[in-house]
């Protein structure tokens, strides 16, 4: 039998996050509940989440160091929340590997169907029985992306990326030098749930950028006022 997933919700307003664990309780998910970033780094070795709500504003280490200690050497899925609405904290909270962010107040049933939807995006897709599935691969001179077992190989090493990245970067180098829309890509790699705009496309090809460098053979190309390409040589 499958075991339930794991659930970390770090907030420091006990209320909240009570109602939190009691709505995802509700939808068969294991919760464990921590109040401040020390508390939160800890439980994320030792209950090993398949998934974590994280409130921006805590006491001592906040939201966003959280987030950045985690991505160090974890793509585990990570929702922000915050009563902050700016577009500068969005981008700040996507730039340092947020999967998703909700304003607070949100919403019970959408903040449910908003873990459900990452979780979704973030399960690696499984071979049938039959094991007749071919896997998922883009392959260049120095690059290899595989969407079946989700790894990246660049210049002989793994590269470490959250999954919304890597799908992101295999949909454009599946198809090279085909021209994609940000608003195709955000339904291609987001979903038509995903509530956003595509100031989050722009800012996971940044971080992809930033991992993988242009090659002489091939790179990730802007074209101005359109969208992005993944380029070959």
């Amino acid at each position: 039998m499958i075991g339930k997933q794991k659930i970390l919700i770090v907030d420091d307003d006990e209320n909240i996050a009570e109602l939190i664990s009691l709505y995802l309780t509700k939808e068969c998910f294991d919760t464990k509940i921590v109040y401040n970033g020390e508390d939160a780094l800890t439980a994320f070795d030792t209950y090993q989440p398949n998934l974590i709500l994280l409130d921006l504003m805590l006491p001592g280490i906040d939201g966003y160091q959280v987030c950045r200690e985690i991505r160090a050497h974890s793509a585990v899925p990570i929702i922000m929340l915050s009563a902050k609405g700016e577009v500068f904290d969005k981008v700040l909270g996507l730039e340092l590997g947020a999967d998703d962010y909700i304003m607070k107040p949100f919403d019970s049933k959408e903040m449910v169907a908003r873990v459900r939807a990452v979780l979704r995006r973030c399960q690696p897709s499984k071979s049938d029985d039959s094991g007749r599935e071919k896997p998922k691969c883009a392959e260049y001179d120095g690059l290899v992306i595989n969407l079946t077992n989700y790894s990246v190989i660049c210049d002989g090493k793994h590269v470490e990326m959250p999954p919304k990245e890597l799908e992101l970067l295999y949909c454009l180098a599946s198809s090279p030098n085909q021209v994609f829309t940000r608003e195709q890509l955000l339904d291609r790699i987001w979903g038509y749930e995903y509530v956003g705009d595509t100031r989050t496309v722009d800012v996971h090809i940044k971080r992809l950028r930033e991992k993988i460098k242009d090659h002489p053979h091939w790179s990730l190309s802007t074209v101005w006022g359109i969208g992005y390409k993944f380029e070959t040589k």
